[in-house]
């Protein structure tokens, strides 16, 4: 079946919502209005829709830039599971990676994460049998956090004389928690350092090392991959895929190639938008997807920015860490070539992981601070009936925007041969972990391409090539404005900024934007659906 996306299009007149970019927050936003009987047309940039949860194919292969793994989805009873059946129809089907969904490896030594929250503690115990009690009160504060969260995201989707009246009283329980960093929670229930390196083994999934990540961040993940790790089945392709008739089915459309210069306001009101060929769309409201930095900087008009001081805003937020992503192609099935369903976290022996990035940061040329290796191909079970001996590694590691900066300017795929060489760089030290670890596979590599920071600027706009939005550090949690309502009347934002990163995060501001917006409750209606 032909997506609508790919058809071409007869723009409507008018809109009851128009949405910026068709990233995962964007893309849930739109389903759960149109599940209201809305008419939403998303506009997205670029020549394919679905921001991080979209693939690109070269050479023959396949490789999903932003989606890995996903928790929560064999889990029939989450709530991530019934939203996601939800805004799909149930189309969109999981593949599950199995007993182990993540292996932290320091040095030489490797620590499982093992799927079940029974297994998982028993598992933790077995390597570190001193540590039972600190174990044990770990996995009740991840709980803790998670429960006490649910009421402080509530207080994201209530109107201003709510918010002012409860809000506080919602938000107070959760900061209990989101204001300690990561490290100083663990650091209060263990002295052993080990410990609290394979416990903060995934800190890659939200971009903060322990001493600066807030510890209800670190929660939400660690609880997320407690039932263990799933992949969709058909690539990351598939979410777009299977939302897009649930879109249409109710009117509203995806259109790609299509950029938004500007959000149309009137008498402090949005009522449309200016596209970049000056066409002008009308809606009743506009949602933007693209960040809240990059919406202010650049998508709203300068006299309403200065009128509500929205870089007053921004002053109180950074943005996240920038990356490399290595994406290789290999001759071979996965089962030929012995590839995992598990990621591989690698990580340097010695000192802690903030001290591992301090000192990359000061010299690129030190051991990596982390790399992340994931097998896309093996996780999918019907990736060998589109790609037969073929199959896929992607790797991702730590890369400050600055390191290439000085390519900014230049176009994609025409930045020169100090940039290539560059990349080379990143590309043949991604290489060496990748052979370390799965030495099978070295005479395997078909073709290999790096993506920058300045890749992920292209594609997501995201101002310094950001992967998260924004850093989630305790500060973070603690911006009031980081929510679906604006200053400006029917003028909303969506996303990873208002929530939290990663597909989850993303998939639930959804549930918020629609919720401000319609002033229904509509997580209700995913419940009884």
């Amino acid at each position: 079946m032909v997506q609508s996306y790919k058809k071409k299009h007869q723009l409507q007149d008018h809109y009851n919502t128009i949405i910026i970019g068709s990233g995962m927050g964007a893309l849930s936003t739109a389903a759960l209005l149109s599940k209201q009987g809305q008419k939403v047309l998303l506009l997205e940039r670029h020549y394919t829709p679905g921001g991080f949860t979209h693939v690109f194919k070269r050479k023959g292969y396949e490789w999903d830039v932003g989606i890995h793994y996903i928790g929560e989805m064999q889990r029939e009873s989450s709530l991530m599971k019934k939203l996601f059946d939800y805004i799909t129809e149930s189309q969109l089907e999981w593949a599950d990676m199995g007993e182990v969904y993540d292996r932290i490896i320091i040095g030489d030594q490797h620590y499982d994460f093992v799927k079940g929250v029974t297994n998982f503690k028993a598992k933790l115990i077995s390597y570190f049998p001193e540590e039972e009690n600190a174990i044990n009160q770990y996995i009740s504060l991840v709980f803790e956090a998670i429960k006490k969260g649910r009421s402080y995201y509530i207080s994201k989707a209530l109107p201003p004389f709510l918010n002012k009246l409860i809000g506080g009283f919602l938000k107070r329980p959760f900061y209990k928690l989101s204001d300690k960093t990561t490290y100083d929670v663990l650091r209060s229930l263990t002295s052993n350092e080990r410990l609290i390196k394979v416990l903060t083994g995934q800190y890659g999934d939200y971009g903060l090392p322990p001493k600066q990540s807030s510890f209800a961040m670190h929660a939400t993940v660690a609880r997320h991959y407690f039932d263990g790790g799933s992949f969709p089945i058909g690539g990351s392709s598939q979410i777009v895929a299977t939302i897009d008739p649930v879109i249409e089915k109710a009117g509203g459309t995806i259109l790609v190639s299509a950029a938004v210069k500007e959000v149309l306001i009137d008498n402090n009101t949005a009522v449309g938008v200016r596209m970049e060929n000056g066409n002008e769309i009308r809606a009743d409201k506009v949602v933007s997807n693209a960040g809240i930095i990059t919406t202010y900087n650049q998508l709203l008009p300068y006299n309403i920015v200065e009128k509500h001081r929205l870089r007053k805003q921004l002053k109180k937020i950074t943005p996240s860490v920038a990356h490399a992503s290595l994406y290789i192609g290999l001759n071979g099935s996965p089962e030929e070539l012995q590839l995992p369903k598990t990621n591989f976290w690698v990580y340097p022996e010695h000192k802690d992981h903030d001290s591992c990035v301090e000192d990359y940061l000061k010299d690129l040329d030190n051991p990596l601070p982390v790399a992340y290796l994931s097998f896309p191909s093996a996780k999918d079970p019907d990736w060998s009936n589109r790609y037969p001996g073929k199959s896929t590694i992607d790797v991702i590691t730590l890369v400050p925007y600055d390191t290439f900066e000085l390519w900014e300017d230049t176009r994609w795929k025409k930045r020169g041969e100090d940039y290539e060489a560059k990349k080379e760089y990143f590309a043949q030290r991604l290489l060496e972990v990748v052979y370390k670890h799965l030495p099978q596979v070295k005479c395997k590599v078909d073709c290999y391409e790096l993506s920058t920071p300045l890749t992920t600027k292209h594609f997501t706009n995201y101002h310094k090539g950001e992967i998260y939005g924004l850093d989630h550090s305790p500060e973070r949690f603690r911006q009031d404005f980081l929510k679906p309502k604006t200053p400006i009347k029917n003028f909303y934002l969506t996303g990873q900024d208002i929530v939290t990163c990663g597909v989850g995060g993303a998939l639930f501001s959804g549930v918020l934007t629609a919720t401000a917006m319609t002033g229904k409750n509509i997580m209700k209606s995913v419940l009884n659906s």
